[in-house]
């Protein structure tokens, strides 16, 4: 819960006040600065920041948004900017610089010792998107001829600069990855135990130039707070923590959401992206949308005749057409989601398509007979119908089953083909499918009307 609040006045900071509140912004938590930060007008930022003492600011930097970070980075002179780089961690310097214009990332590296600024060159050099960007090389590794004891004793004297000690890493004489140790394993054995006698030679690693996506999903699998980095070799160059891949899930699936509306991924907040940038992310999709669904008027014109002899047909062109629509956008949704976590592969393909066989049959069958009954019910009370009004009935309930079929099968299929031919699956988003649904949909409709009609209304 924030309590910032409570604690400081509504009232603006000012250079003459904000001494006057140094002891509790120090003594606030990092996650109620950053939001008490966010909170204030751009001219505060810097007065809460300075005020901190080196180690508060710098760890409050770390999770400051990119905006901010730049503009404190652009406000302060270079002797505190020059600290303020060196002493942040690895990772995340990477990814403040990785945001920066090429420029002002040349120009800021060297700003950095030759020790870091030779780290974040390296840590840059990896691939975008790669695990190599989101490492640290701060861990601890210990070797197997070590006790307990001498373990325990060199996490005193060196834990401190690690990035977590929660799981400690074994290698060998030339720094290839042996074993991995929950620190409790540690603390629970006897202290003239060997780590060779605590190894059972299993763990998990991430290769270097893993695609970050994939190592979210290995974690969401193996629940780990942290998992080591290796090369092909299998040296052990860094580590990944929770904290990273969090801020990585959240970003794709923010960017996976946004395309399955139909939008091309923002990279911003939505409240400060630029307006021109928001509609240059908008409009793409809603033109493709706007000319696919020409086609329906297409379709349309080419059943003019049909619609004209059975106008009660236009009737329930709505009704029919949205939902095969949704059906294709509920199973679109469901194999986007299904692909990022990993319950789904393409070599699942003829699975999921007989399930959506099954569930198309289903789903169109159930809505089928609402269809009917509804047809039934108003003809039994008025002649809005007509005489055929059965058949009209009947039509209703195959082309319900024939179209939801159809959109199941489409939305299932889609985010597969795309993913088999390297795009990206959310991007055969709920109105693209929708639109191709709408367009088809009107096909089958008026086909089975004119199989059922014919000699009747048609």
């Amino acid at each position: 819960m924030n309590n910032y609040r409570h604690i400081f006045p509504n009232d603006p900071f000012t250079p003459e006040n904000i001494h006057q509140f140094s002891e509790g912004l120090t003594a606030a938590s990092t996650v109620d600065l950053v939001d008490l930060i966010a909170s204030r007008p751009i001219e505060e930022e810097l007065l809460i920041f300075n005020v901190l003492p080196a180690a508060k600011s710098v760890r409050l930097f770390e999770y400051l948004p990119f905006k901010i970070q730049k503009r404190i980075l652009a406000s302060l002179p270079s002797l505190r900017v020059v600290h303020l780089l060196n002493a942040l961690s690895p990772d995340d310097r990477t990814a403040l610089l990785e945001e920066l214009p090429t420029d002002l990332t040349n120009q800021l590296l060297k700003y950095l010792s030759p020790e870091e600024r030779t780290l974040s060159i390296k840590l840059l050099g990896y691939p975008e998107d790669s695990v190599g960007r989101l490492m640290t090389p701060d861990y601890v590794a210990i070797k197997m001829d070590w006790t307990v004891r001498h373990v325990l004793d060199y996490i005193r004297e060196n834990g401190k600069d690690s990035e977590t000690i929660n799981i400690i890493y074994a290698v060998d004489d030339d720094g290839k990855l042996i074993d991995d140790f929950r620190i409790r394993e540690f603390l629970f054995a006897s202290l003239d135990a060997h780590v060779k006698d605590l190894s059972d030679h299993k763990f998990i690693a991430l290769n270097v130039g893993l695609d970050e996506e994939q190592a979210v999903n290995i974690f969401r699998k193996y629940e780990r707070v942290a998992l080591p980095v290796i090369d092909n070799k299998g040296m052990l160059l860094g580590i990944v923590t929770f904290d990273d891949i969090m801020a990585v899930a959240v970003e794709e699936d923010t960017e996976d959401f946004q395309k399955v509306g139909g939008n091309a991924a923002l990279n911003e907040p939505y409240m400060e992206i630029p307006f021109f940038s928001l509609m240059y992310k908008r409009i793409g999709w809603l033109v493709i949308l706007f000319l696919g669904e020409m086609l329906t008027a297409s379709a349309m014109g080419y059943f003019a005749d049909e619609i004209a002899k059975a106008v009660v047909l236009a009737l329930f062109l709505p009704l029919i057409i949205s939902s095969g629509g949704n059906a294709g956008s509920q199973a679109s949704t469901l194999i986007i989601r299904a692909l990022a976590l990993g319950e789904v592969s393409l070599k699942d393909w003829w699975r999921v398509m007989r399930r959506e066989i099954f569930s198309g049959i289903f789903l169109g069958f159930f809505l089928g007979l609402i269809g009917f009954f509804r047809v039934a019910m108003w003809s039994y009370f008025s002649d809005i119908y007509g005489v055929h009004w059965l058949l009209i009935g009947v039509t209703i309930f195959f082309a319900l089953i024939g179209i939801i079929l159809w959109g199941t099968l489409s939305g299932s299929m889609l985010p597969l083909i795309l993913k088999r031919c390297g795009f990206d699956p959310a991007v055969s988003s709920a109105p693209f499918v929708a639109t191709l649904v709408d367009v088809t949909g009107l096909i089958i409709y008026f086909s089975i009307a004119m199989i059922v009609l014919k000699g009747t209304l048609l």
